[in-house]
């Protein structure tokens, strides 16, 4: 680890009076995977959506890198270094799966709408790197044969695959997965894991939002937990799975394995 690379103060978020998020304070560290669990309705979601500027703050402070977030929109929190992918998968159904990827690197490019139009060199040029480095997030995520697909004709588990290429191509410093192993049977799940420490082991730093619990004790430095809002544990994955107030948390809860002895 080198040092903090994202830092949140007291975050809350209220809906009509409901407190989704409630004071919520933690440091993440460069280089590391962590983990962000809790029931269904803890927050987990909001607190993702916070931090990279869908909803608004109801209060507390974010910083990346030093530099406060608060009130910044987010495409312009992508551009400083933060991707997320989303729990619904978010694709251009009228893209090719190629397409999709290049859209996020275009915010990296340098030309603008006048250049593109008139097919400047410049452009031309820019463009093939463009399309050159979508190619290497198809490779990295196992898609670079169906490049030339529609990205909706995908199987789902390829589908949440090209997301995290998308997210990936905008070179991030953090990566912010939100429940990437919905829906994905457990050889997928094998394979999601060794791409997220792929990632890592590349220098991106991964918050991660999951409920499959297996998949979070196995690869997560460390886990947060929340409960209606509020975090109520801290620690590395042997600390989170004994602690009395996250076991209390789970009961009733149909998967609560890792819990078990």
């Amino acid at each position: 680890m080198d040092g903090t690379i994202l830092k949140t103060v007291n975050l809350r978020k209220e809906f009509g009076g409901v407190v989704a998020v409630m004071d919520v304070s933690f440091e993440v560290e460069r280089g590391e995977i962590l983990a962000i669990i809790g029931p269904n309705g803890a927050g987990k979601t909001t607190l993702f959506n916070l931090i990279s500027g869908v909803h608004p703050l109801t209060g507390g402070e974010i910083y990346f890198k030093g530099q406060r977030l608060n009130g910044l929109k987010p495409h312009v929190i992508s551009s400083l270094g933060i991707a997320r992918t989303f729990q619904n998968v978010q694709l251009f159904g009228n893209m090719t799966v190629l397409e999709n990827v290049m859209v996020g690197r275009h915010h990296r490019s340098s030309y603008g709408l006048l250049a593109a139009a008139l097919r400047l060199p410049r452009a031309r040029a820019e463009e093939q790197e463009i399309i050159a480095k979508a190619r290497e997030y198809l490779s990295m995520v196992g898609l670079a044969e169906r490049a030339e697909l529609n990205a909706l004709s995908l199987p789902f588990g390829q589908q949440r695959m090209l997301e995290i290429a998308r997210a990936m191509a905008t070179e991030p410093e953090v990566l912010m997965l939100d429940e990437p192993g919905a829906g994905l049977n457990r050889p997928e799940k094998e394979e999601l894991a060794r791409l997220v420490e792929q990632i890592r082991q590349g220098g991106v730093t991964v918050l991660l939002v999951e409920h499959d619990m297996e998949f979070v004790m196995g690869l997560a430095d460390r886990i947060i937990v929340l409960d209606y809002g509020e975090k109520i544990a801290e620690g590395t994955p042997a600390e989170v799975q004994n602690n009395p107030r996250v076991i209390a948390a789970y009961l009733g809860e149909e998967d609560v394995g890792f819990l078990r002895p």
